[in-house]
């Protein structure tokens, strides 16, 4: 697992997700998304390369060990970063392939998805964006704004980019009529779009979905104490999944698995003298 796969000229650069987020196009597509709305360039918030590319290697290494019980042939698994950001990237295709969307969205992405505000300071967002045609007129249903669908301001994806400002304001003209949240995403749902009140990691952590999903968990932080981490993402229809365990130290089974590999104790000694392998206890 590396930024750029084994077997290519780019194998020896060192690679962190946002260097190789940058390489593979989506901090451009941040950057031409925010544009002026950015006091300086920037690009995403989270590591996608990184947690991405782990989660394709478990994915890769199940194929293989599916592949080895077919046939009882192992083999070695090559698994690039950027690889992963182009096949995660819902927008490659048709920016690859030069196609005009005429000011449709290309993709119905997070950062389509306009932020507004309650009367009483709420802050939410309704996905997606009403340029993209299909969404503009399940807007137009959620606001009960028949009329807005003969508005020649808004006939195209292009004009409703174009006068974008004056239709986000016909929004929160009607967001401002609810008293609560509540009563929002009945109206919402009822129209076929989604609503989610904009929270922080903590509030979202007190939510029942959160209690009900058993979502965040308390594992032994083997120091006396405890940390609170994410739970499982799945629950199985006939399997009892046990809570995360205590975190092992960095290397802290380096002998155990060289062992098992058949690796020998003066190996194993010598490569921990030559700091090829480290551990912390």
């Amino acid at each position: 697992m590396s930024g750029f796969g084994q077997s290519t000229s780019w194998r020896n650069r060192p690679a962190f997700a946002p260097t190789v987020q940058a390489e593979t196009g989506l901090t451009a597509i941040v950057q031409d998304h925010f544009g002026e709305a950015l006091s300086e360039p920037r690009g995403d918030s989270s590591s996608h390369a990184d947690v991405y590319t782990g989660l394709q290697g478990v994915i890769a290494v199940l194929a293989a060990l599916q592949h080895r019980n077919r046939t009882g042939e192992g083999q070695h698994v090559d698994i690039s970063m950027a690889a992963t950001m182009l096949s995660v990237n819902e927008r490659a295709g048709a920016m690859l392939s030069g196609i005009d969307t005429d000011g449709e969205p290309i993709a119905l992405s997070a950062n389509e998805s306009h932020i507004f505000e309650m009367a009483d300071g709420l802050r939410l967002t309704i996905a997606s964006s009403p340029i993209y045609s299909p969404m503009f007129t399940r807007y137009c249903a959620m606001m009960r704004r028949s009329d807005l669908l003969a508005d020649p301001r808004y006939a195209t994806a292009r004009l409703r980019r174009e006068n974008l400002a004056s239709l986000l304001a016909e929004v929160r003209a009607w967001l401002a009529t609810f008293d609560t949240f509540e009563q929002l995403q009945a109206q919402v749902s009822e129209a076929g779009l989604a609503v989610g009140r904009i929270r922080t990691l903590s509030e979202f952590a007190k939510s029942d979905w959160v209690r009900e999903w058993n979502a965040v968990v308390e594992v032994d932080d083997r120091g006396g104490g405890s940390v609170r981490m994410p739970g499982t993402p799945w629950i199985f229809s006939q399997s009892e999944l046990p809570c995360p365990g205590a975190p092992a130290y960095q290397g802290e089974h380096n002998g155990e698995i060289l062992k098992e590999l058949r690796v020998s104790e003066d190996e194993i000694r010598d490569l921990e003298k030559r700091s090829i392998t480290l551990s912390r206890r």
